[in-house]
């Protein structure tokens, strides 16, 4: 049986409790809890693309661990299946290689895992996420009932003329139903790629990576089945009920990712234009309004592909994993 190392588990175990410190101070600090939330992703990012499986399965434990002691089991389970789970699955899909041959590439290079399966992968685990987490809270009407009855008397504590009708709050109430599983599980996906870039770029400056960092422009797409998926979550979305909000959410996710493909796509169109700047600060200003965010959602449904990334193949004795 192979000794574990002993570097790689303080490596990771170091990336555990920077991990916990993250998420108990997101908590403390509501204002940019979704940021740290996000962040505590990096660290197990970073122990798994630089020191490999080991040092990621470290760090989630430790940081799980130090969870259950510092609040409770329940809180635990929530940060590594929400976090700590999706950030080692994404680390360990990111240092998949094979040799290119195997897939009708010239013998001499070896493909990585496709960064378009990472994101579609990084979807799925996400919008489980979500629906675990609204199981947790007992997500649901009576939730968002209870919600906007704080929203109001809150506002109604600053202006005393303010006394919507039933029917607007009825209103109010259906939207939010769905929107909050739309929106949470889409800014997620988003925080947790943001997290991914910085990671490689972070183990890349270190000299640890062996994945290549990809031109996102041109990597970051979304696998043609995801559509598939999607399509499922927009027609669930229309059935109400707990099959509605499971449908929500997973369009809140896949329609992340395709949107973030789509703006990748945009990139790459305008690389080298003398207008390029102003387009782009353009069409990120648009995603306040839903017909420009739709447009950039279509760009990305319409170059869905997989993007594979090619490196020299491994010289033998060394010991960069391939699978």
């Amino acid at each position: 049986m192979k000794q574990l190392d002993g570097k790689l588990l303080l490596t990771g175990m170091l990336a555990g409790v920077t991990a916990a410190l993250l998420v108990l101070a997101a908590n403390a600090q509501p204002t940019f809890s979704s940021v740290l939330y996000a962040a505590s992703a990096m660290p197990v990012l970073i122990a798994g693309l630089g020191w490999g499986n080991v040092a990621a399965i470290t760090a989630i434990l430790t940081a799980a661990a130090l969870g259950a002691a510092a609040v409770s089991p329940l809180f635990a389970a929530a940060m590594a299946i929400f976090t700590l789970l999706p950030a080692g699955w994404t680390s360990h899909l990111a240092s998949l290689a094979r040799p290119a041959s195997e897939i009708g590439g010239p013998d001499h290079l070896i493909a990585w895992y496709p960064l378009s399966d990472i994101l579609m992968h990084l979807c799925a685990l996400v919008a489980i996420a979500v629906i675990f987490l609204g199981i947790m809270i007992g997500y649901g009407p009576e939730f968002i009932d209870q919600l906007v009855e704080a929203v109001v008397q809150a506002a109604a504590s600053q202006d005393a003329t303010f006394s919507p009708n039933a029917d607007d709050l009825a209103q109010v109430r259906r939207l939010m139903l769905v929107l909050l599983p739309v929106i949470q599980g889409g800014m997620w996906v988003i925080l947790l790629v943001a997290a991914y870039y910085f990671a490689m770029r972070i183990v890349t400056a270190s000299g640890r990576a062996k994945r290549p960092r990809e031109d996102m422009p041109s990597a970051l797409r979304m696998n043609r089945n995801a559509m598939l998926v999607f399509l499922a979550g927009i027609l669930a979305a229309f059935l109400g009920g707990p099959a509605g909000l499971i449908g929500a959410t997973v369009c809140g996710t896949f329609g992340a990712g395709f949107l973030m493909a789509g703006f990748a796509s945009l990139h790459l169109r305008t690389r080298g234009k003398d207008w390029r700047m102003p387009v782009l600060v353009l069409a990120y200003l648009s995603v306040l309004f839903l017909l420009p965010t739709f447009v950039i959602l279509v760009l990305g449904l319409a170059d869905s592909r997989r993007t594979v990334a090619l490196t020299p193949a491994v010289k033998p004795g060394s010991d960069n994993p391939q699978t």
